[in-house]
């Protein structure tokens, strides 16, 4: 493993990899039958479980979770942690959606997310019927949850 891996991530129009992960339980759940049960499926890559920015990116996410959801809008979060790590992360600051432990890293490289020292960046992607609608190549911690709903309700 690198110290850098640089992958040429997804953009917007390109399909939305049909992959499979293991989420925070050890359940195994196919991301193509997960965005066919959705009108959008926010799926946002992060470093490390309950690490500042990680925390802080989860729970701006979880706080506008309501919101996200009034407009059709599940969320999944992907970073390469132990289904336990995950778990704990999940439960500790109460998150309302999946996380995938993507040890192995295929979800992270299926969506072409860079990796330093074997960390995923941290990006986003606005999936709708499949398709990827919108990308954050530079994730704000902070902002990530409006930024969505600007763009969801651009489209409408």
């Amino acid at each position: 493993m690198g110290f850098f891996s640089s992958a040429e991530p997804l953009a917007v129009g390109d399909a939305a990899p049909a992959v499979s992960g293991v989420t925070e339980t050890g359940t195994p759940i196919a991301l193509a039958d997960f965005y066919a049960a959705q009108t959008y499926t926010l799926v946002y890559f992060y470093p490390k479980a309950d690490t500042p920015g990680c925390t802080a990116q989860g729970c701006s996410l979880r706080d506008a979770y309501a919101e996200l959801a009034e407009h059709g809008v599940a969320v999944i979060g992907v970073s390469n942690d132990t289904p336990a790590a995950q778990k704990a992360f999940k439960e500790k600051f109460n998150f309302p959606f999946t996380l995938i432990a993507d040890s192995d890293k295929t979800v992270i490289k299926a969506f072409g997310v860079p990796t330093t020292m074997g960390f995923a960046k941290r990006q986003a992607f606005l999936i709708k019927a499949g398709k990827i609608i919108w990308t954050d190549y530079s994730a704000s911690t902070a902002e990530q949850a409006a930024d969505v709903i600007k763009v969801i309700q651009a489209q409408a």
